[in-house]
C-alpha cells in the first residue's frame, strides 16, 4: 500500500470515528436531559416476590422513553459460577462456600454495572437481586459512592400465599435452576429456599436506619406503596411508573383505522374519511368483537374521522383521545412520499436517515411521538381489556413498548391496515396473536431504506428531535382547521400550492 493510500485510509478512518462519536452524542443526548449521572436501581426483597418481573418491565419502560438502561440479574452470574444447581443447601446463611461465591459474583455483577454506566454509554443500571442483607446494601452503597453513581432501591413485600405460589408455578417451574420441571419437588425446594433467605432478611426501615435512602415500597404487587427521599427526575419517573403497573390477567387490541381516502391516494396525515373497505373493515370489527365475546371491552380512538368512523359501527361506548391522534407531518401534510420528495427532497432524504429522531418541519418525530404517547402507556397497564383504535405510527409506537423494540426498528414495524393485534402480558414479556379480517386494503408500509449514509453527515445533524421548537421552519400550527382557523400557507403549503410556481416555499429550507 502506497504512503498515499494510507493517508487516505486513516484520514477515512478518523472521519468514521468523528461520525461515530456525532452519532452516539445524538443518541444519548435525550438521556442526558432525564439523568444528570447514572443511576443504578437496586432491587430488594425474598425470592418470588416479582423483582426481575419488574426490573425487566422498568427496563424496557426507561429504554422506550429513551434512557438507556440494563438489567444486570444476579442469578445468571451464579449459574455460570456454579453450573450445576442441586438444591436450596446452597442459600443456607451458614454455608461458608456458597456464601463466598455468591459475593463475589455480586462483586462481578458490580463491575458489569461500573463498565455499563461508563464505558458503554448506558444512565440506569438496574442490579437485580435479592439484597435482603444490609450488609450486602451496604457493599452497594460504597461501590456507588466510589463510582460518583445515584442509587433507588425497589423493595418488593409479599406476605399474600396465593400470590408467592402463583409466581413460583409461573415463573421459577421453567428455571434453568430446575431442568426437571418437576412441579412438587420445584414447589417444595424454592420454598425452602425462601426461608433461607428469611433467616438474614433485614427490610428497608424508613424510620431509623435507612431514612436517609432513595426508595420505595411496593407491598402485595400493588396495593400499597411507601415512597421515601425521592432526589431527582428520573426517580420520579421510576416512581409514577411502578405505581401504575398493576399484575393481572387482560388483553390489549390493537388496529387501526378502517382504510381511508388518504390512504387510498397514498397521502399522509390529515383528517380524511373512510373508504368503501375502511367501512367494510369497521362492520367487520363488530363482528370480531362479538365472536371473541369482548363484553367488558373499552374502546379508545383519536380525534381524528377515520378512528371515530370506525369505532362508531362498533355499536359501543369509545373514548376519544388527542394524544391518539397521528404523527403531525407538519408541511408534509397530506402529501404523497413523492410529492415530499419532489418539494423538499433534503427533507425526505434526512427523515431515511433517521427516521426515529428526524422530526418534520413545523410537525413531530417518532421520538416526540413517543413522549406524547406515554400518558396511554400508563392507563394501558392499570385497565382492564382495551380496544385501541388508532393510527400507523402510534401503532408502531405502542407496540414497540410492549414488545421491547428498539427506537432504530420502531419506525419500520409493520402494522397492516384491517389487522387486529391481540397483546396478551405474560411473565417476562407479551404475547401477540394477529388477526386478519379479511378485507383488502392499501400497503402504507415503506421499508427500512438500504442506502449508506451520505459523507457529507451535516445533513443528518441539522434537524431532530433535540432541536428547540424555535426557528422560523418549526413553527407551530392548529393540526386540525376550519375556515376560520386557516393553517399559514408558506408554512403548510396545500398539495395544489406545490407546483413548480410555488416553489418559493423551498427557500426556508
Amino acid at each position: 500500500m502506497s504512503s498515499n493510500q494510507r493517508d487516505n485510509v486513516s484520514a477515512n478512518s478518523a472521519e468514521a470515528k468523528k461520525l461515530d462519536l456525532r452519532m452516539n452524542e445524538k443518541k444519548c443526548s435525550w438521556a442526558s436531559h432525564m439523568t444528570n449521572s447514572p443511576t443504578v436501581i437496586v432491587m430488594i426483597g425474598l425470592p418470588a416476590r416479582g423483582k426481575t418481573y419488574m426490573s425487566k418491565k422498568l427496563t424496557r419502560y426507561l429504554n422506550w422513553i429513551g434512557v438507556p438502561t440494563k438489567v444486570f440479574n444476579l442469578g445468571v452470574y451464579r449459574r455460570e459460577a456454579v453450573r450445576a444447581y442441586k438444591s436450596y443447601d446452597f442459600f443456607r446463611h451458614d454455608n461458608e462456600e456458597a456464601m463466598k461465591i455468591r459475593k463475589q459474583c455480586a462483586l462481578v455483577a458490580l463491575q458489569d454495572v461500573r463498565a455499563y454506566l461508563t464505558v458503554e454509554g448506558g444512565q440506569i443500571a438496574v442490579f437485580d437481586a435479592t439484597n435482603t442483607t444490609r450488609e450486602r446494601r451496604d457493599l452497594i452503597q460504597t461501590f456507588v459512592k466510589e463510582n460518583a453513581f445515584k442509587v433507588f432501591f425497589v423493595e418488593s413485600v409479599c406476605d399474600d400465599p396465593d400470590v408467592i405460589a402463583a409466581n413460583i408455578l409461573e415463573v421459577k417451574v421453567s428455571s434453568p435452576d430446575y431442568p426437571e420441571r418437576h412441579r412438587e419437588r420445584v414447589m417444595d425446594d424454592f420454598l425452602k429456599r425462601i426461608e433461607c433467605y428469611k433467616v438474614t432478611y433485614q427490610p428497608l426501615d424508613p424510620d431509623d436506619y435507612d431514612k436517609d435512602l432513595s426508595f420505595i415500597k411496593v407491598m402485595n404487587v400493588g396495593r400499597r406503596f411507601l415512597v421515601n427521599r425521592v432526589q431527582d427526575y428520573i426517580q420520579s419517573k421510576i416512581v409514577y411508573y411502578l405505581m401504575n403497573i398493576h399484575v393481572h390477567s387482560h388483553s390489549i387490541y390493537l388496529c387501526r383505522h378502517g382504510e381511508s381516502s388518504h390512504n387510498v391516494e397514498g397521502r399522509i396525515g390529515g383528517d380524511s374519511e373512510l373508504s368503501p373497505r375502511g367501512k367494510q373493515f369497521a362492520h367487520a370489527l363488530r363482528s370480531f368483537i362479538e365472536e371473541h365475546k369482548l363484553s367488558d371491552l373499552k374502546v379508545w380512538t383519536s380525534q381524528l374521522r377515520r378512528t371515530i368512523q370506525t369505532a362508531e359501527e362498533l355499536g359501543v361506548p369509545y373514548e376519544q383521545w388527542k394524544i391518539l391522534n397521528e404523527i403531525d407531518a407538519g408541511v408534509c401534510e397530506e402529501m404523497s412520499y413523492e410529492m415530499i420528495q419532489k418539494t423538499f427532497p433534503e427533507e425526505f432524504a434526512m427523515r431515511d436517515q433517521d427516521k426515529y429522531h428526524y422530526r418534520y418541519p413545523g410537525g413531530e418525530s417518532y421520538q416526540d411521538l413517543v413522549q406524547r404517547l406515554e400518558p396511554v402507556i400508563m392507563e394501558l397497564e392499570r385497565q382492564g381489556n382495551v380496544l385501541v383504535i388508532c393510527h400507523q405510527a402510534v401503532m408502531r409506537c405502542l407496540l414497540a413498548y410492549f414488545l421491547d423494540k428498539s427506537a432504530e426498528d420502531l419506525p419500520y414495524m409493520k402494522c397492516p391496515l384491517h389487522t387486529v393485534l391481540k397483546l396478551t402480558p405474560v411473565a417476562y414479556g407479551c404475547k401477540v396473536e394477529m388477526f386478519y379480517l379479511n378485507v383488502e386494503a392499501v400497503n402504507t408500509h415503506r421499508d427500512r431504506p438500504l442506502g449508506k449514509i451520505p459523507e457529507d453527515s451535516a445533513l443528518i445533524l441539522r434537524r431532530n428531535s433535540y432541536t428547540p421548537l424555535s426557528s422560523h421552519d418549526q413553527v407551530k400550527r392548529p393540526r386540525l382547521y376550519s375556515a376560520g382557523n386557516q393553517p399559514w400557507l408558506p408554512l403548510a403549503p396545500t398539495p395544489s400550492a406545490l407546483m413548480p410556481e410555488g416553489r418559493q416555499s423551498q427557500g426556508m429550507f
